[in-house]
């Protein structure tokens, strides 16, 4: 691991194990770390390490200063700043499948081989008339030209799918094989297989797997995140409702596989049976500031795991900001964020 990795998680191990203290406005500090700078708003964080620092992207909509899918950076991952956005505008096939798409949702993104990989969403609210995007880059240099191309479309949805095409998250097996979850309320989240050089789909009409449902209505599950840890994968997903700003009901909950396609598990029932163990919660913040956590991210560096969130911060008109917390690990293997 490079200095500046090793020195960033030095610094947020450091800010871990300090007490929560009074914050300045538009700062974070009530529990995980002290987060600060330009922390808000943020919605659907992914976030990537390069030999800068950290890199995170968000959800964005059209008109929102200065572009599509913002980019902030952080050398601590405490300080973070808005160095710009992936797009200036948005991408003429999004427009053309989808015209009343008016943002771009919950990014993901990755390294494969000598590539970055960014896969976003764009949809209308309440719709399932979605799509899946990529944007690739070689560098992760903000102050570069140019630095994102658009790959296009990876995936769809319709009306008359029983699934919604948002909410990727990419997951790379022991195997080196690709995998993409995703999913929002109808009958839940689901998975295809992607071609490790392309990014995309492995087949034209590839194989669809079921892995986490609610099973009734309204079906209040989506944003997968995957993570392997010693025999298993784990799913993150957030469940009931989110963007209500102080009203949001949003909580994430985590199940397990040795396999990436699934059954994920948890400790009473499998996620496909609504099941899962509750990781975020607003009634699991001491603070009582923050509700509606949720979307995550795992980061990893070697054995260290931090959860990357939003939540609205109840004592700034619930305004969608961004979290870390450190996840520690029982004996029986389940993640508990500290």
């Amino acid at each position: 691991m490079n200095s500046t990795l090793t020195a960033l998680l030095v610094l947020a191990s450091v800010f871990l194990l300090v007490p929560s203290a009074a914050t300045e406005e538009g700062a974070a500090q009530s529990s995980g770390l002290p987060v600060s700078g330009n922390v808000v708003p943020v919605h659907d964080p992914a976030i990537i390490l390069d030999e800068r620092g950290a890199h995170l992207f968000s959800t964005s909509q059209v008109g929102e200063e200065p572009g599509l899918i913002h980019w902030r950076t952080s050398t601590d991952l405490t300080d973070w700043s808005l160095r710009g956005a992936v797009f200036k505008e948005m991408p003429a096939w999004a427009l053309e499948f989808n015209p009343d798409t008016r943002g771009i949702w919950a990014p993901d993104i990755i390294k494969a081989s000598d590539e970055y990989r960014l896969y976003y969403s764009i949809s209308s609210f309440g719709k399932n008339t979605s799509a899946i995007g990529l944007a690739t880059a070689t560098t992760l240099d903000p102050e570069a030209e140019n630095v994102w191309q658009d790959q296009g479309m990876v995936f769809s949805s319709k009306f008359s799918d029983d699934y919604n095409a948002i909410d990727p998250n990419i997951v790379i097996d022991d195997e080196g094989r690709h995998w993409m979850s995703f999913g929002s309320f109808w009958s839940g989240i689901k998975m295809v297989e992607l071609d490790a050089k392309t990014g995309k789909p492995l087949a034209s009409r590839p194989k669809v797997y079921d892995i986490a449902s609610r099973g009734a209505p309204p079906n209040a599950i989506e944003a997968p995140f995957i993570v392997k840890r010693g025999a298993y994968y784990y799913m993150f997903v957030s469940k009931d409702f989110c963007c209500r700003r102080a009203d949001s009901t949003y909580f994430t909950v985590v199940g397990r596989s040795e396999n990436p396609t699934g059954p994920y598990e948890g400790p009473e029932r499998s996620l496909m049976r609504d099941g899962g163990l509750p990781v975020l919660h607003a009634d699991l913040d001491p603070s009582g500031r923050f509700v509606g956590p949720g979307h995550p991210a795992i980061l990893q560096v070697e054995d260290t795991y931090l959860i990357v969130y939003h939540a609205y911060d109840t004592e700034n008109g619930g305004a969608p900001t961004l979290r870390i917390q450190l996840l520690e690990w029982t004996e029986s293997g389940w993640p508990v964020a500290q």
